[in-house]
């Protein structure tokens, strides 16, 4: 009777079941419901004892192991992580197959990029792009990949790729809403040397809808120029961007304006998992990466700017220098350590050689959603409306400090 009356009414019972043996389930616990009580006219036998104690009846104390122990083989994958944006209402279904697409794509590259040499991909296609470069082998191929995947995903209506002339508008019965422009395969230059490269996309809400007619050459024609208009908004209207970068590891970095998350690809599992989420570039970094080859080339206000980064200054430390020749390899070494990435304009190349629409757009807006900075060296990168396809910009992207500092020398 004494054990009863101690029982409080605000307490809720648990019972545990002690046991002369070993527990197969030496954590189990059962819970009752408060004004639940244990009867206490249970008789004991040799092989069990009933306990019962009075604790508060509060959720924290009632945990189950479950609650407490998260799985080892817990992932996320991309898809899992882009079905709960879905949820959340970050990104639409039909965005959601367009993401789901690149990154079939993806893999698919990663794969002809590791067989490179094994299956002779390598070396240059003979053939020479819009801007006038060479054409390797693997660029070709990179970029019928990915506009394959993404015409056959049903949702895009404008491809535009670094590789093709003009905007491809997708045929009338494939087609979807979005715009994605891509360079796919950026860096291309250092695959026969196994340097890291990459594919770098933006996806954006077309302005108009742009299909083709393909039986009408002169319909064809005005069609492209509709898509050429309808192509060229400024990068503040993405609402999504990313790059995919094929190194020791295959890595897919991509943001839906919510933040920068990035997955690696698992080749136990052949899905990309996440690693690192809402990822935050340092404010300021003591690495720069810039081509020095052409400081010879370079305004005076740069040369005077490069020649502080050098200066040990009271620190006794100048920056370090840091330069793959892979915008996907510099740009992610940045996002991750803080620092700088440089190509600015010069003697030979006037407006820089970065592409606005498919380079420096997506990768300043990933930036940004890092809490860094993508700039020309006097204006945002994100609000310059491109006045054609391929056009070029200097760009000077990473650290808010450290281009912000750079524009303090070019001003």
């Amino acid at each position: 009777m004494a054990a009863s009356a101690a029982i409080s009414a605000p307490s809720q019972l648990l019972c545990s079941r002690a046991s002369t043996r070993i527990s197969p389930f030496p954590h189990l616990v059962l819970s009752l419901l408060p004004g639940r009580a244990c009867s206490h006219h249970v008789r004991s036998s040799p092989a069990s004892n009933i306990r019962c104690a009075a604790v508060d009846a509060t959720a924290s104390q009632v945990e189950t192991v479950a609650t407490k122990k998260k799985s080892s083989f817990a992932v996320q994958t991309l898809t899992t992580w882009l079905l709960k944006q879905e949820q959340a209402g970050n990104i639409d279904t039909e965005l959601t197959i367009v993401l789901s697409s690149i990154s079939v794509a993806c893999k698919q590259i990663a794969s002809l990029v590791q067989r490179a040499s094994i299956a002779n991909l390598t070396g240059v296609q003979g053939a020479v792009n819009v801007q006038g470069e060479d054409q390797k082998k693997l660029d070709v191929i990179s970029n019928e990949v990915f506009s394959n995947c993404l015409t056959s995903s049903g949702r895009t209506g404008i491809i535009a790729s670094e590789e093709e002339d003009v905007p491809v508008a997708v045929e009338e019965s494939y087609s979807g809403n979005y715009i994605v422009v891509f360079d796919p395969l950026d860096g291309s230059s250092n695959i026969d040397a196994a340097v890291s490269t990459g594919s770098i996309f933006g996806i954006y809400s077309p302005n108009d809808e742009c299909l083709a007619d393909t039986g009408d050459d002169a319909t064809l024609d005005q069609t492209e120029q509709r898509c050429v208009v309808t192509v060229c908004q400024p990068g503040s209207n993405l609402l999504a961007a990313g790059y995919c970068m094929y190194s020791s590891s295959v890595i897919f970095v991509l943001t839906v304006g919510e933040g920068v998350f990035v997955f690696t690809l698992d080749p136990m599992y052949g899905e990309f998992v996440l690693t690192q989420e809402e990822v935050k570039i340092p404010r300021a970094g003591k690495i720069y990466a810039f081509n020095e080859g052409n400081y010879q080339l370079w305004e005076d206000k740069l040369k005077q700017y490069m020649d502080i980064l050098k200066d040990p200054g009271p620190s006794g430390k100048p920056y370090s220098a840091r330069y793959i020749g892979s915008l996907v390899g510099d740009f992610h070494r940045t996002l991750l350590y803080g620092g700088i990435y440089g190509y600015p304009r010069d003697k030979k190349n006037k407006n820089g050689k970065l592409r606005l629409l498919y380079e420096c757009a997506p990768m300043s807006f990933i930036v940004e959603q890092a809490g860094g900075k993508g700039s020309d060296g006097h204006q945002r990168i994100l609000d310059i409306k491109p006045e054609e396809i391929h056009q070029r910009v200097p760009l000077f992207i990473g650290s808010v400090e450290e281009v912000e500092k750079l524009e303090k020398f070019l001003a």
